[in-house]
Parts: structure tokens; sequence; C-alpha cells
């Protein structure tokens, strides 16, 4: 079929009002950003109204702004094998838009991509989605009397939880099937509710957020990376380290706040650079709720890489306290995300990824060869929910046998099986701190001893696993094919 762009009737498929060709990505930016502003101060003028009891009736609606694209089926020609910007068929393709400032760089990115591989057509207006109250102020209703808080049920627009969900993540949803295929995967109102969680549990705010994050399980390892952090803006080479509580360290200034008195459940660290290719670090804790919980919400902001970097249970007799596992598969025992993604389902390994790992290894302990495999083993990773998995070990043994298992945790296999719901490259670059089943249980003494050593060296391959994986995300080939549907939206 023909899709000619100034065809109004084409336009009225698009759930949206208003609608205006932007012959640019910038021009689009910018319409997207003052249709979103301009919806969230009518939200704030109405609320103070109505917090001053001068508002009558119900809220005026204010509306999300709203990206659509049309694509020829003549431009599919030039579609490219890389997992980025690609299109899978012609026709209509849209999504709703929120904070648009937190998002710039990425919708630039992707915009910009799909014009030059395939002259997409864009145009911005109106979704037919109402902004919620409580996503456009954060703190709307927490000053008010508990009647007041009702009273607003009935004035203002509030989330709709049914719709806020992960059905195109999943692959509930066909874009074939509808007349406008998404282009990203994520609502807006899904986007809103996880930046308010992140929020939360980081104590930090998403737009500090860097492309590159690596996920821990010991305070020991955060440490280690303020310190490094420090020293690595105090030479230039990086612009800030932010800390839980919008704690600023900028080159030749000290702190611009204490450090919070009570620390979030799961605090994050950035260490800043330009375009948001620096370095995340969250400390999530112990256990695979936590790394669920995280990276559910992570997902909307579209990191370039999850790595683990924490510590395991050797199982095998040839280890070594100190000695690294990557993991090459994962034992899925965590049972965090059995309903969405069944167990059934492979994780592939992400090359880049592996390739990137092993050769930060080699670098920071200057080992190669055999003697870098005698202290690198690749293999299967078991992760489990069950923090005293020793007390089981009969009913588990055969288990472990038959998987091949090298290693032990509570965390990995959860983020990777995330990263691959959520089309994020992942990896896992685990320490071996005990071996239950040879005798080395993990006591206080031991253990203080092992983290001394180990610690910092841990952390220097996981960063320098970054920078290389950096290199991969500026030329276009870390974001795998292996991670994407056969009918996936536009915007990776």
């Amino acid at each position: 079929m023909d899709l000619m762009p100034t065809d109004d009737a084409l336009l009225n498929t698009f759930p949206a009002t208003e609608l205006v060709r932007c012959n640019t990505a910038d021009e689009a930016m910018d319409q997207l950003t003052a249709l979103y502003e301009d919806a969230i101060a009518l939200i704030k003028e109405d609320f103070e109204a109505f917090q001053e009891n001068r508002l009558e009736g119900p809220s005026r609606p204010a509306f999300y702004p709203y990206l659509a694209a049309i694509v020829k089926p003549e431009s599919l020609s030039r579609t490219s094998n890389l997992a980025f910007g690609n299109i899978n068929g012609p026709g209509f393709h849209g999504m709703q838009i929120t904070h648009p400032h937190v998002f710039r760089d990425y919708l630039m990115d992707q915009m910009s991509s799909l014009i030059r591989k395939h002259d997409a057509v864009f145009f911005v207006g109106k979704s037919t989605t109402r902004i919620p109250l409580t996503f456009a102020l954060e703190r709307a209703a927490s000053a008010l009397t508990p009647e007041r808080r009702v009273e607003i049920k009935s004035r203002f627009n509030l989330p709709n939880l049914i719709a806020t969900n992960d059905d195109i993540v999943d692959g509930k949803r066909i874009s074939g099937v509808e007349s406008v295929a998404p282009l990203s995967l994520f609502s807006a109102e899904r986007i809103d509710y996880s930046l308010h969680r992140i929020r939360h549990y980081t104590a930090t705010d998403p737009q500090h957020f860097q492309h590159f994050v690596l996920f821990t399980n010991y305070q020991r390892y955060v440490d280690e990376f303020i310190e490094f952090g420090r020293a690595e803006v105090e030479a230039g080479r990086y612009q800030m380290l932010i800390e839980p509580g919008e704690r600023i360290t900028r080159r030749g200034k000290p702190p611009s706040k204490d450090v919070i008195a009570k620390p979030p459940q799961m605090p994050a660290y950035h260490l800043v650079r330009e375009g948001r290719t620096g370095i995340t670090m969250v400390n999530i804790g112990v256990g695979p709720s936590n790394a669920k919980t995280v990276t559910d919400h992570l997902a909307v902001l579209r990191s370039h890489v999850w790595l683990m970097v924490g510590h395991c249970g050797g199982l095998r007799g040839s280890q070594r306290l100190g000695d690294y596992v990557l993991a090459h598969a994962y034992l899925r025992d965590d049972h965090v995300l059995d309903g969405a993604l069944p167990t059934a389902i492979p994780l592939p390994t992400i090359a880049e990824v592996q390739v990137a790992l092993a050769a930060a290894v080699s670098s920071v302990t200057g080992l190669n060869g055999r003697l870098l495999k005698e202290r690198l083993r690749t293999g299967t990773v078991v992760t489990t929910d069950d923090r005293n998995w020793e007390l089981r070990i009969d009913e588990l043994a055969l288990r472990f046998n038959q998987s091949r298992a090298i290693a032990i945790d509570m965390e990995s296999a959860t983020i990777a099986a995330n990263g691959y719901r959520f089309r994020v490259p992942y990896g896992t670059l685990l320490c071996v701190s005990d071996r239950p089943l040879h005798g080395e249980v993990k006591l206080p003494g031991m253990a203080d001893a092992f983290y001394e050593q180990s610690v910092s060296q841990h952390l220097q391959i996981g960063i320098r696993a970054m920078e290389l994986l950096r290199d991969e995300a500026a030329i276009g080939t870390l974001h795998s094919r292996k991670l994407r549907s056969f009918d996936e939206p536009g915007f990776r």
C-alpha cells in the first residue's frame, strides 16, 4: 500500500489528536517536550486550585504526548541485520511519551536511526491517555487530609494499573494484529510507574543512571566503587560521582551533602560521563526478589548492559577461594520470574559481554593462557532462592550434577532472565567466597580475609569490562539479535 503522510485520513488511524508532521528528530523532540511541559503545568495549576478550594468540578484533561511514525513498504529493503533501529513491517507505529527530558538522547537516537534506515515520517500530537496526577506530581497527596485524598479520586485522573503492564515485553501483544504497532516496549504509564519506583528504591533520580550498570550483592564493592569514583572524578576522567540522597562530588570540590542517615533498600551510585556513558553501581543486597524488583524498573531506562559482580559458592573441588566464575549458562532455582518467563526458555549468553569479561579478567590479573584458566572457570551458575541450600544438599546433589553447575548464588540468573525479557545485554562474573561442599564454609574470620584480598580486583575487572563494552556500544554491535523477538517494536 502507498502510505501518504499528508493524507489526514491516515492520521486518524493513530490513537492521538492534533498530529503535526515533524521533518527532523530535533523538531519532533522539541514538540514532544513542549506538549509534555504544557500538560504538567495544567495539572499543577488545577491541583493548586484544588488545594485552595478553587477547583470547580473535575480537573481539565492533560494528555501524554504521542509520537507517530509511518513507514513505507519500499523503505524496508534498506534494513540492517543489526539489532538496532529496525522496523519489521511497513505501516503505522506509535507510542506515548513521558519525561522527554530524561529520555531525550534515547529518543533522538532511535528516531534518527529510523529516519536514516527507513525514511520514517514522524508526527507529534496528543495521545488519548491522560497523565495521572500522582505521576505528574509525586507528592501531590502527601499533605492532604484523608478526606481530601478520597476526593481526589473524583477530581483527578489516577494511575490505571490494568494498563500498566508488560504485555509487549512478554509477547502478549502481536503488533501485526493491531492497526498501530507499538514503537516501544513500554507505555508511558508503565515508564512513569518505574521512574517513581527507581527514586524510591535507590534514592537517586532516574536521570542520573548511566547506560552501563553493575549490580553487586555486598557493600564492600560499593565502598571500593566510591573510592575509585572519587579518584576518577578528580583525575578528570568522569564528570561527577552521585550517591544516594543526591550527594554529588565534582572535581576539586567536597561532596555537596552529607551521607544520608537512612540508606534506601537498593542504593545506587553513578559515575557520570557525557551522554550517560559512565557506570552506575547498584547494591541489590542478597536475594532474587530484590534483583527482579530493581531490574523490572531499570528496564525502562534502556541500559546498554547489566553486569552482575558478586560472590558465589564454588561447587567444584578444583576451585579455590578468590577464583572467578564466568557464567555461560544458568540453572534457575530462584522462582521469582517463573510466571513471566518459564524456566524451559533458555537464556543465551551474549558473545560481546562474555568476550569483554574474559578480556577484563586477563587485563586486570595479568594472566593468560593456562594460568588464566586456572583462575577463571566458565560454566553453569545456579541461582537459588534458599540461602540455606546447604541444608538440602542431599536432594540438590543430583540436580547440581546433571546441570554440571560450578557455582551457586542468589541473584545472577534473575538478572540474566530479566535482561533477556527486557532486551538488555547481560552477563555475570562471580568470585568464589566459600566452598561449602568441600569443607570451606563462609565464617566471619575467613570471610574478612577473603574480602580484603578479592573485592578491589574483582571490581576493577567489572569496570574494565564496562570500558570494553562502551566501545562495542559506540559502534552499535553490543545489542544482540538474540534478544529480539520476531515481532519487535522499532525502538530497542
